[in-house]
């Protein structure tokens, strides 16, 4: 049996993860999640729902006039999650 050096937890998770392609999906989770904190409590009052898929976030809004909006500033929102990921998971916004 050959030894290796000591890791931590988080290491060995990280790895796993990153081994299994499960990363990935749960950094689509983090951002789903992170909507709130970067959009704001006034915009996210009016989100239905939202879910990401293969790097596309879907927004559903209940506001005619705020998808239109937000569909102006689409690429300052996705740098905002993708800075707050830390790696670029979001490619494109859908506001439905």
């Amino acid at each position: 049996m050959k030894r290796t050096e000591a890791r931590n937890i988080g290491q060995i998770i990280n790895d796993l993860l990153h081994h299994e392609n499960l990363d990935v999906a749960l950094d689509e989770h983090r951002a789903s999640a992170l909507w709130p904190d970067i959009v704001g409590d006034g915009i996210n009052r009016y989100t239905i729902r939202r879910y990401v898929k293969d790097g596309v976030m879907t927004v559903y809004l209940s506001s005619a006039a705020l998808k239109s909006e937000l569909s102006l500033v689409r690429a300052s929102i996705i740098s905002r999650i993708n800075e707050a990921l830390g790696r670029e998971i979001i490619r494109e916004i859908i506001f439905k």
